[in-house]
């Protein structure tokens, strides 16, 4: 207590010594965000003002259409929150803002833009995409005056796991035409916001300036040159935010605009990480602040979004985003570890002012009545209203995973757990608007899950792209890329070929892939490519089968069109009876497989090989 006692005084005579003194000149380091837009549902904006003794001043302006509607101060002296009411029909322009005090005057030039799209119009991705997960550090260095850089401890060290590779938005938008190439329509990359950390910062996590790209990535401009170019390639960009936590090297951690804007800040508390605290009916008041109120690991501090200003702050961040970039999703990271009622409140707000926008939640959880208590239209047992639209299927993954790697089957086959799973989707509000995946960045490789075995890859592979749900596949699966004998996520997270100059193999091209890489690449290039137009797995309903044995067997379809999907996880080859499948097959006759388009009779046994999959479109 004594220790706590002290950092807090020593926080009070930092703020003191930061004060203006009489003919010292006080000055103003920056306005957050860094300009807005006239024509959001909601006219209010928050400038949070960051400089040396920047409290002890009065602002003012005059603008038409603009207006001064409060000022806030917090308990350091070196911010200020201007609130202004800005009309719609405001004009944009430079606006002068003026602070005075005693002593001085100060004045700064705000840029209100007229904003360049249409939100009713901003469509945000949707189960016709195929989204492309990248880790920008690990795929490819366009630029390579910026692997290092100045003022920033963490440099580039290719040789070490954890170390920056220097991989950038240049080098990403330089291999857009291969995205393209393989049929993803959307990107998700992970953060790209400065992570000004001593080290394992390449991976982005550790936010230490919410509207600045990190220089070893690029710059604010290239992100959105980069999306600009990415839209021309056809491909949307989901942004990869963090509201939960920031890093330790974030400016507010030393001097923090007010005393409760993070959680036991002198005292670091981690988080229990007991998720379940937010259903469970019984949870302690206790256990659920031991949940969200937690920081996530010891170099990232809790955010207390309770706090009105922080989270007007945290609001105004994703438009400012989704404005600047054109965005089509946003993917937020560790969603249930924030405080709940501000994350309603956070994806609400974005939701009016752009309806058709998506975002997916990232909750970690095997049990589907967990996840589905945050998906937008629950009726949840504690009243709560959720308005995130969409989450990651982790319950479907882990199912699916163990589907293909049991060695004792369950209930009379291996496939029983992805069965059931998706039986549990009468929990979610929509299932057909969960992101699904075979990994990703912070888990084992589906290649070194399987065993690098090929057969069960292209079960995978069939069964991400034909279920419902919006398929998200992490850069290197399509070849296979593995890490045997470790879980190191430095390791996980491993270069992509081709990626940098002097690599030996290169995946853009397929120069000195194996002949199992080029197979995995292609086979996934051309189903993905299928997908693209194939609406009745977008749109279409689902029916699966009571698995029998080794085989599984379900079908897609709407109105139009029947697709048929049979896996085989048996070493023996089967000749499937397709009578008990009427009601689906119906009058169609043939079925011709979407990968090789081989040509198979409905009116017999459907031959299925060892550890194969079939996709089939069915024709009369």
């Amino acid at each position: 207590m004594l220790c706590k006692t002290l950092r807090r005084a020593a926080r009070s005579l930092l703020a003191a010594l930061l004060v203006p003194w009489p003919g010292h000149t006080a000055g103003i380091d920056r306005v957050d965000p860094p300009s807005w837009g006239p024509g959001f549902a909601d006219t209010e904006l928050q400038l949070m003002v960051s400089g040396e003794g920047i409290a002890n001043f009065e602002p003012s302006l005059d603008h038409p259409g603009i207006s001064i509607d409060r000022v806030v101060r917090g308990d350091s002296a070196n911010y200020l929150f201007i609130y202004l009411d800005i009309d719609p029909d405001a004009r944009p322009g430079t606006i002068e803002i003026g602070f005075t005090s005693e002593a001085e005057s100060l004045t700064w030039d705000y840029v209100l833009e007229a904003r360049p799209r249409d939100p009713q119009a901003m469509a945000g991705f949707s189960a016709a995409d195929t989204i492309y997960l990248i880790t920008p550090d690990r795929f490819a260095n366009g630029d390579p005056s910026n692997d290092s850089v100045a003022g920033y401890a963490d440099s580039f060290a290719r040789d070490e796991p954890y170390g920056r590779h220097g991989g950038d938005l240049a080098g990403v938008r330089a291999h857009l035409d291969y995205v393209e190439s393989m049929g993803f329509t959307q990107v998700w990359l992970n953060p790209v916001l400065e992570n000004a950390m001593p080290e394992a910062s390449y991976h982005g996590y550790a936010t230490t300036d919410f509207y600045m790209v990190d220089p070893r990535f690029g710059s604010n401009e290239e992100y959105r040159e980069l999306a600009d170019a990415a839209r021309t390639h056809g491909l949307g960009l989901i942004m990869d935010m963090i509201v939960n936590h920031i890093g330790s090297g974030h400016p507010w951690v030393r001097d923090p605009p007010t005393d409760d804007w993070l959680h036991s800040p002198d005292d670091i508390r981690i988080t229990s990480h007991a998720r379940t605290t937010h259903q469970d009916p019984y949870a302690s008041e206790y256990d659920r602040r031991a949940f969200s109120d937690g920081w996530f690991v010891d170099t990232m501090p809790d955010l207390n979004q309770r706090n009105p200003l922080l989270a007007d702050y945290l609001v105004q961040n994703a438009l400012w985003w989704i404005e600047y970039l054109g965005l089509s999703g946003i993917r937020q990271d560790t969603w249930p570890y924030a405080d709940k009622n501000f994350l309603a409140h956070w994806a609400r707000r974005i939701r009016a002012e752009y309806p058709e926008f998506n975002i997916v939640g990232e909750e970690w959880s095997p049990n589907p009545a967990v996840v589905s208590y945050w998906q937008l239209g629950k009726v949840a047992h504690d009243g709560y209203e959720s308005w995130l639209p969409s989450l990651m299927d982790f319950p479907l993954q882990i199912a699916f995973a163990e589907s293909l790697t049991m060695d004792e089957p369950r209930w009379g086959s291996a496939w029983t757990p992805t069965y059931e799973m998706l039986g549990n989707d009468y929990l979610y509000p929509d299932p057909f608007n969960l992101v699904i995946f075979a990994d990703n960045h912070d888990m084992s490789r589906i290649a070194t899950q399987l065993g690098d075995d090929p057969r069960r890859f292209r079960m995978a592979m069939a069964f991400y792209l034909t279920m419902r749900g919006i398929p998200q596949i992490y850069y290197g699966t399509e070849i296979m890329m593995s890490h045997p004998g470790t879980d190191s996520h430095g390791i996980i997270r491993s270069d992509f070929p081709g990626g940098w100059k002097g690599d030996s193999s290169n995946a853009f091209t397929g120069s000195e892939l194996t002949e199992a890489q080029l197979a995995a690449q292609d086979y996934l290039k051309r189903l993905i490519n299928w997908r693209k137009s194939a609406k009745v797995v977008h749109d279409g309903r689902l029916m699966q089968f009571t698995p029998s044995g080794n085989v599984y067997v379900y079908f897609r379809y709407d109105d139009d069109d029947t697709l048929m999907v049979a896996f085989n996880r048996g070493g023996d080859a089967v000749a499937l009876d397709l009578e008990r499948f009427a009601e689906r097959i119906g009058d169609h006759r043939t079925g011709t497989d979407v990968t090789s388009r081989k040509r198979f009779a409905l009116d017999r046994p459907l031959p299925l090989e060892p550890e194969s999959v079939l996709v089939l479109e069915l024709s009369k």
